[in-house]
């Protein structure tokens, strides 16, 4: 199996944007992932998308110069989760998520990214968990259309705090949605009491994967804690043909994990982009 290693560039918040870039690049990556994330990014969908192919264009120039290419693009149109769902109950937010997605279609046709990542939906209170659901398969299954026309891969995120906070509850929701991936993490999982081997069947489904480290209880760790048996992840990878990229995800300027993980992976087969 040939790897794909890609870095976020939310790893490392308190560099300039364009030094981060080069840092990646310096730590040997050859993909990044670029954070959209509103009031917690370095580029944010209310700055970049006030002229989305002058910033598109600006992103793909300093790729360019730092040898990198988008390996994803993850859009999060606020810190809360419910207040920008794609599932949010009332039309005009939903309409607005709407005009978001196609801005961020756009965005990645201009930087050249052929994935794009969002976060599923999440359960209204107010109402029965199916219509949530349902709700968030329709929003999910137009998207998925938009992307195809751009020829983008579409994945979800299910997360702690999203509906699709279970594994058979995150298999279900993209078996209902022809054409819809997931961006896996483990960490959303094994915290909460999962086990590897349940979360395991989210890899046929996958199109990209965050990597961090695990301990023995499930909680995020350190790469020198990790138990998290990642040479059985790649096993299950190459068995169901994944054609992703691997993203070592540590927010918070983690560079002794970022590089531990790089080097683990990097041992393993010769690191790579992923097929086309």
């Amino acid at each position: 199996m040939r790897l794909g290693l890609a870095c976020a560039d939310f790893t490392f918040p308190i560099l300039p944007h364009h030094q981060v870039l080069r840092l990646i690049s310096m730590l040997g990556f050859k993909g990044v992932d670029i954070g959209l994330f509103e009031d917690r990014s370095h580029l944010q969908p209310s700055s970049e998308f006030g002229q989305v192919s002058r910033s598109a264009r600006h992103l793909r120039r300093k790729l360019a110069d730092s040898g990198l290419i988008a390996a994803d693009l993850f859009l999060q149109l606020a810190l809360d989760y419910e207040s920008c769902a794609v599932n949010q109950p009332r039309s005009q937010r939903r309409r607005q998520a709407r005009d978001a997605f196609l801005q961020t279609l756009d965005y990645a046709a201009g930087c050249e990214a052929r994935h794009i990542t969002a976060l599923p939906g999440v359960h209204f209170k107010e109402e029965r968990r199916s219509e949530s659901v349902a709700r968030a398969a329709a929003e999910l299954a137009w998207r998925v259309e938009k992307a195809k026309e751009y020829r983008i891969v579409f994945g979800i995120e299910p997360h702690i705090g999203s509906f699709a906070d279970t594994p058979q509850r995150a298999a279900k929701l993209v078996q209902a949605v022809p054409g819809l991936t997931l961006t896996l993490d483990y960490g959303h999982f094994l915290p909460r009491g999962f086990r590897e081997e349940d979360v395991e069947p989210l890899i046929q489904y996958s199109s990209h994967f965050h990597v961090r480290g695990a301990d023995k209880h499930g909680r995020a760790s350190s790469f020198v804690a990790n138990t998290l048996n990642w040479k059985r992840i790649l096993e299950v990878m190459g068995k169901t043909g994944y054609r992703g990229w691997l993203e070592l995800e540590y927010g918070g300027n983690n560079v002794t994990d970022t590089v531990g993980f790089r080097d683990y992976f990097q041992s393993l087969g010769h690191a790579r982009g992923p097929r086309n």
